[in-house]
C-alpha cells in the first residue's frame, strides 16, 4: 500500500490526525466519510505500536465495571462492528474475520466465578438490567467447548463479545482511507503544534528534516505519545505503557469455538494466549517467567494445549490511563484541537469510526464524553 509524500511548499489539510495506528485510521477513515480532507502523521516503523500486538478482542462483558457510561460506549460500539465490517469488505474485498456469536470468560476457582458473578450482577444493575450475561458450570462450558479442562470452575457467557483479525481490520481501514481521497504521510515523530488564531500549524521531525503542516483542526491519536503533545494544546492525556505478552501456537484445526479473555483461535487456526499485565516501563521485552505463567493457565483451560507446540511471542505496551478508561476531550483553550486515547482500539474501532469521528466532525454528539474529560485526572 503506497502512502503519499509532503509536498514542502503545500503541507495543508483540513484536519491532521496525529498517529497511524488502528484508532488513529479509525477516526481519519470516519472523518473522510464526513467529507473532511484528512491527513495521517504517522510516526515510523519504529515507532512502539499498540496495534501491532493487539489481541483482537471485540468484548464487552466486565469492561466499565466502575465506569457505566464505558460499558455503554463498548457495547454500543459492539452493535456497530457488523456494519463497519461489512462496510469494508464492499469497498476493498478484505474480510477481516470479524465473529460476534459471544465470548467466554474462564474461572479456575468457584471464588473467582462468585466474584465475576457479582461485578456482572452490579453493572447488570447499574444499566437497569439491560446487561445480558450468562454464568455457567463446567458441564455447561463443555457443552460449549468440549476440550474446556476439569480445573475450570465455571465461565461467564457474554453474548455481545467477538474478536476479528486485527491486521486485516488495519489493513482494510488504511486501503478505504486511501481510496477516499485520505493521505498517509510517514513524517516522523510530532515535536510542537502551534495553536493559530485559525488553526495550528504541526512541525514534524524525521532524519535531520522538518516538516510543518497547517490544518483547521487536529486530532491527538499517538497512543502513549499523546502524554506529551497534549499539553500543546491545552489537554491532559496522562497515560503510562503496561506491557501485555503474547504467546502463539502452529496452525490447528478448529478446536475452539469462542474466544476468551485469555485464549482464542484464529481462523488461521492459531491459538494465541495472553493477557498479562506488567508495568515495566517502556519495555517490550519477552519475559519466560511471565509467558510460562500465561502458557499455565491456558492448560487449566484447554488441556489438549499441552501438546501444542508454541511458535512465536511477543511483547506490545498498552496505553493506559490511571483509571483504564478513555480520554475523548477537545481542547477548551484551543477549540478544534481533540484528543482520542484508550487502550480498546478494536473494541472501540466501530466507536471511532462512527459517533467519535461524526462528534469531532459536527462539533456535537450525543456521546457521555462528560465521563471521560482528560481534566478528571487534574486532583
Amino acid at each position: 500500500m503506497q502512502s503519499s509524500n509532503p509536498n514542502t511548499a503545500t503541507n495543508t489539510a483540513e484536519v491532521a490526525v496525529i498517529g497511524g495506528g488502528i484508532v488513529g485510521l479509525a477516526i481519519a477513515l470516519g472523518l473522510t466519510r464526513n467529507g473532511h480532507q484528512v491527513v495521517v502523521l504517522d510516526e515510523s516503523d519504529i515507532a512502539l505500536r499498540a496495534s501491532q500486538g493487539n489481541f483482537g478482542l471485540v468484548w464487552v462483558q466486565g469492561k466499565g465495571d466502575t465506569l457505566p457510561e464505558y460499558a455503554a460506549i463498548s457495547r454500543q460500539s459492539a452493535r456497530l462492528w457488523r456494519s463497519l465490517a461489512d462496510q469494508l469488505l464492499d469497498s476493498t474485498g478484505i474480510d477481516i474475520q470479524l465473529q460476534q456469536k459471544g465470548g467466554l470468560f474462564f474461572c479456575l476457582t468457584e471464588q473467582e466465578l462468585n466474584n465475576r458473578q457479582q461485578m456482572l450482577q452490579q453493572m447488570q444493575q447499574a444499566a437497569g438490567g439491560d446487561y445480558p450475561f450468562q454464568v455457567l458450570d463446567l458441564k455447561q462450558v463443555q457443552e460449549l467447548e468440549p476440550e474446556a479442562g476439569p480445573e475450570v470452575a465455571g465461565a461467564t457467557l457474554g453474548p455481545e463479545d467477538g474478536h476479528v483479525n486485527p491486521l486485516l481490520f488495519y489493513r482494510a481501514m488504511t486501503e478505504q482511507f486511501l481510496q477516499s481521497g485520505g493521505r498517509i504521510v510517514h513524517s516522523g515523530k510530532t515535536t510542537d503544534i502551534k495553536p493559530l488564531n485559525q488553526g495550528f500549524t504541526v512541525t514534524c521531525h524525521d532524519k535531520g528534516l522538518d516538516q510543518k503542516w497547517h490544518c483547521d483542526k487536529v486530532v491527538l491519536t499517538a497512543g502513549l505519545g499523546n502524554k506529551e503533545l497534549a499539553p500543546m494544546v491545552g489537554l491532559h492525556a496522562p497515560v503510562e505503557p503496561n506491557l501485555g505478552q503474547v504467546l502463539i501456537s502452529e496452525r490447528l484445526k478448529p478446536l475452539l469455538n469462542y474466544p476468551t479473555g485469555h485464549v482464542r483461535q484464529t481462523n488461521e487456526g492459531t491459538i494465541q494466549i495472553g493477557d498479562s499485565k506488567e508495568d515495566v516501563g517502556f519495555i517490550t521485552d519477552t519475559r519466560i517467567e511471565v509467558l510460562a505463567q500465561i502458557a499455565n493457565r491456558a492448560r487449566k483451560m484447554y488441556p489438549v494445549l499441552n501438546k501444542v507446540r508454541l511458535v512465536r511471542t511477543w511483547g506490545a505496551l498498552r496505553v493506559m490511563t490511571p483509571d483504564g478508561y478513555p480520554i475523548y476531550q477537545e481542547s477548551t483553550r484551543h477549540p478544534g484541537a481533540y484528543v482520542v486515547t484508550c487502550h480498546s482500539g478494536v473494541t472501540l474501532g466501530a466507536l471511532h469510526q462512527g459517533p467519535i469521528a461524526d462528534w469531532i466532525s459536527h462539533n456535537k454528539t450525543e456521546l457521555p464524553l462528560e465521563a471521560f474529560n482528560g481534566q478528571r485526572f487534574n486532583g
